[in-house]
């Protein structure tokens, strides 16, 4: 499965009629990203939104980032792998996360004391258990939604690699070290195309907050640097997390941080366009394809 270099991760596809988030997989296609990367939360549930988007395009790969574990169990998510893998080859990359806390035992009632466990068990469950429909004719593609050395060191042993999210080139770093050469490496990057400081990080915050309060993301900052403080988590983040988090200003500012963690170790980086509205980025999208020179088939030149 080729994902190329480039990719995009956007929840906004779950706000539109699932006919219009078709057509625009369709001309993500067209504008030559290797992939679509979209989430699993309070939207649309992770494999029959992927099975409406795999409708549009013909090359571009599907990608949950993530689909949750406690969504379902370890046979109907290996079942749903292997029914889209089979209907559409090559195109349907699984990402699988433990998700966090709050949403595991505040929203859905499980129990997340042993969120290793809980997926080194999953993973056992899909791998085991049996399914009498028709195979797939290409390998299953999966990857895990990992931060920590176990979590990506389950990734490199019992996936096809990783899937980092809210991370600067500096994990990525430790994160290939942890993985070794060959495993797929693709890391969501956050973007903002605002030039002006205050403009572009009161745009930022509304993704940082998102993610700030929660403490997969907080503790792995934390071991990344140190000298971060309460502070700098408070409000959305501070200027240095949020600058650090969320690559702004003009187009080369932007692909400067997309290149940083290609040159870190990364295979693909899928950029997350964050803006002041909930509408679907287009323009955007089409902006980044023209700067990077994205072929129409799915790799970049």
């Amino acid at each position: 499965m080729d994902i190329g270099k480039y990719g995009i991760w956007t929840f906004n596809l779950d706000l539109v009629p699932s006919a219009q988030s078709v057509e625009h997989v369709c001309e993500l296609d067209e504008l030559g990203f290797g992939a679509v990367w979209v989430p699993e939360a309070f939207g649309r549930e992770a494999f029959t939104g992927a099975a409406l988007l795999l409708r549009g395009g013909t090359d571009i790969v599907v990608a949950t980032g993530i689909a949750s574990i406690w969504g379902r169990d370890a046979m109907a998510a290996g079942a749903a792998h292997r029914t889209l893998a089979e209907a559409y080859p090559d195109r349907f990359l699984l990402g699988l996360g433990v998700s966090h806390q709050p949403m595991v035992e505040g929203v859905r009632g499980h129990d997340y004391s042993k969120p290793f466990s809980a997926m080194s068990s999953y993973l056992d469950g899909m791998d085991t258990a049996p399914f009498l429909a028709a195979p797939a004719s290409t390998e299953l593609q999966r990857v895990l939604a990992a931060l920590g050395p176990k979590m990506l060191g389950l990734a490199r042993d019992r996936a096809a690699g990783a899937h980092p999210y809210f991370v600067p080139p500096e994990h990525t770093v430790r994160a290939r070290a942890t993985l070794g050469q060959g495993p797929l490496l693709a890391v969501e990057q956050a973007v903002v195309f605002e030039t002006d400081p205050a403009r572009a990080r009161e745009v930022a915050r509304t993704h940082t907050r998102i993610y700030t309060g929660l403490p997969n993301y907080v503790n792995n900052l934390r071991k990344l640097d140190p000298t971060l403080t309460e502070e700098d988590f408070a409000h959305g983040g501070s200027d240095r997390l949020v600058d650090r988090i969320v690559a702004w200003g003009t187009m080369d500012t932007v692909l400067a941080r997309v290149q940083a963690h290609l040159d870190a170790g990364a295979d693909h980086v899928c950029m997350q366009v964050i803006e002041d509205s909930l509408d679907v980025p287009v323009g955007a999208w089409r902006d980044i394809s023209s700067a990077l020179g994205l072929t129409a088939v799915g790799v970049s030149q």
